[in-house]
């Protein structure tokens, strides 16, 4: 059972590791109870976080806000009206 994504009222939260300084910007499968996400961006100055959500955005087709663990590789992401089995179909393709 998928750890990394749960129901909310509202949509589904997510909870990634991200490496920053990647190679390429993906999602890369799960890490433990986290979906581990690489992007290109830098950690500095938000940048990482941004890159995160841009992603997150793109992929979902639904808005993604970070919630939690803005200076932290660990990020948990609300993202509006999907629950999760949408989510999760959506970023383990």
């Amino acid at each position: 059972m998928t750890t990394w994504v749960t129901a909310t009222e509202t949509g589904s939260r997510l909870v990634v590791w991200v490496v920053p300084g990647a190679s390429r910007t993906e999602v890369q499968g799960e890490h433990g109870n986290t979906l581990k996400v690489r992007v290109t961006a830098p950690p500095d100055g938000g940048r990482a976080n941004a890159a995160v959500l841009d992603l997150m955005n793109h992929l979902l087709g639904a808005p993604a806000v970070l919630v939690r663990g803005e200076s932290s590789r660990q990020k948990t992401i609300d993202v509006e009206g999907l629950d999760p089995d949408t989510v999760r179909g959506l970023l383990e393709r």
